[in-house]
């Protein structure tokens, strides 16, 4: 899939055709999920869902002309990967993610720090994906952001 895709539509059509639909539905999901203040986006190269800056101009500390990032999709060889900085931030977000996981996916949990990769597209647990997008709003995460970045 090419890095440099300017819209998510560019992405979307550049998903491989085998993903393409799983990757369209979950995109579709988060939007559909998506609290307010957060605008999906370009995000690294990726379909991102992110504070955009005429929210919180300071953008993301790490390079401040991206808008702060809060959730990604992304197309990789053998995965969809969706990335969630909010699980990454919050113990108790991440617990009850990791406690719902298998009443929604018969597949073991494959998760690094935000990132969760998905090898079975049939098997994406949407409904779980919802319910996570909604558990924290755009003013919790800029605060849980914030008071990571001062530590």
């Amino acid at each position: 899939m090419k890095a440099t895709a300017l819209t998510i539509n560019e992405i979307l059509a550049n998903v491989p055709e085998d993903k393409s639909e799983a990757f369209g539905k979950l995109h579709q999901t988060i939007v559909q999920n998506l609290p307010k203040g957060f605008e999906p986006g370009i995000s690294y190269g990726n379909v991102g869902y992110v504070v955009p800056h005429s929210l919180y101009p300071a953008g993301y500390h790490c390079k401040p002309v991206e808008p702060l990032p809060f959730a990604s999709i992304a197309s990789q060889k053998s995965s969809i990967n969706f990335y969630h900085m909010g699980i990454y931030m919050d113990e108790n977000l991440l617990n009850w993610f990791v406690a719902e996981y298998p009443k929604h996916s018969k597949q073991k949990l494959d998760m690094g720090k935000s990132c969760i990769r998905f090898k079975k597209w049939d098997d994406i647990p949407y409904q779980l994906i919802g319910e996570l997008m909604q558990k924290m709003s755009m003013e919790q995460w800029i605060e849980i952001y914030e008071s990571k970045l001062k530590k």
